[in-house]
């Protein structure tokens, strides 16, 4: 553990990910930019930006992690009934920059984003790149929800959701971990808990524990044309 935050330069390697602060939680460096190749390095060592309008870029690792395993994902009875009755569909990368652009919309609880227009793009272009997907809910042919994040190896890193409608962040969480799971995939990623998180599985694991499981999977080759826009199946 280390009391200084670091500067970023021209290259995109960051310090590791371990030498992050105790307070701010995690907040290891500033600067740089948001260009692909940092931020490809950056979720392959545990790491990403948030920061907000106003502030240089802020990269962070905090401890503990908040995640997924994908077989615990909780899903309760009154969500079993929900997703037995509900009308929703469900796509997958089919309008990435809509999702995006949810996430980014205004919320009565939180009127303030962080996705400003440099991240949009930024994940705009992870997204082109093959490393950024959406999980899309649909109500009819309206988007009532969904999320978005970045893939490599076994890991999902979660960025950001959004609801319009009832339940839809949940049903995008839940069939994205379902999907995942079918996959081979080992972990999404939530950065932070909260509430929410935890009642649908989500646990804390030590940032060590974290980055370890990093380095073992995130060179694993992900099954060919699993992003590919499509509808994802319905089982429930």
């Amino acid at each position: 553990m280390t009391n200084q935050v670091f500067l970023l330069g021209e290259s995109p390697k960051f310090p590791d990910a371990d030498l992050a602060q105790e307070e701010p939680n995690g907040l290891l460096a500033i600067g740089g930019d948001l260009s692909l190749p940092r931020l490809v390095e950056a979720y392959r060592h545990g790491i990403f930006p948030w920061y907000s309008e106003g502030e240089p870029i802020l990269w962070w690792s905090p401890d503990p992690r908040c995640v997924f395993f994908l077989e615990n994902i909780h899903i309760s009875r009154s969500m079993r009934r929900e997703l037995k009755k509900s009308p929703y569909h469900i796509t997958l990368n089919k309008v990435f920059n809509e999702v995006v652009e949810g996430c980014a919309a205004p919320r009565a609880k939180q009127p303030e984003t962080w996705i400003l227009p440099e991240m949009k793009q930024a994940y705009i272009d992870l997204h082109q790149q093959g490393f950024a997907h959406s999980i899309e809910v649909w109500s009819n042919e309206q988007l009532v929800g969904g999320l978005y994040g970045v893939s490599i190896g076994r890991f999902f890193f979660g960025e950001s959701m959004f609801s319009q409608a009832a339940n839809a962040s949940k049903f995008a969480l839940v069939y994205l971990g379902h999907y995942l799971k079918s996959q081979g995939f080992l972990m999404l990623d939530s950065q932070v808990g909260n509430p929410h998180l935890y009642s649908m599985g989500a646990v804390d694991l030590p940032r060590v524990e974290f980055l370890d499981l990093l380095d073992k999977h995130i060179n694993w080759v992900q099954p060919t044309g699993m992003w590919n826009p499509r509808d994802l199946t319905d089982w429930r």
